[in-house]
């Protein structure tokens, strides 16, 4: 999937103001979902090694997002349901962890 330089730029916004609205650390979600600190940081900068990645930790911070009582913020690049996505491994996102 490409998205557009403006799309991207989006997609590192999103990330980024609902990673502070969730209030985790990046130490934290790499713990929680089984990667580290350093592969995080990654994919806020929109840089996967896979594209189900990126997923994963959208899904986790809209849950955190939602745990802390906040409306999370909407992502306009990496909507719709990722199970009809012909080229993601929905099996992979839905198992919640990065490896």
């Amino acid at each position: 999937m490409s998205l557009t330089y403006q799309q991207q730029e989006d997609t590192r916004r999103e990330l980024r103001e609902n990673f502070e609205k969730a209030g985790v650390t990046v130490q934290q979600t790499a713990a929680d979902l089984g990667t580290t600190p350093e592969y995080i940081e990654q994919l806020l900068r929109l840089e996967p090694n896979r594209y189900e990645d990126t997923w994963i930790l959208k899904n986790y911070l809209i849950e955190k997002v939602r745990e802390a009582g906040k409306k999370p913020t909407k992502f306009t690049a990496l909507g719709g349901n990722y199970k009809v996505i012909w080229f993601l491994d929905s099996k992979y996102i839905d198992g919640k962890k990065i490896y």
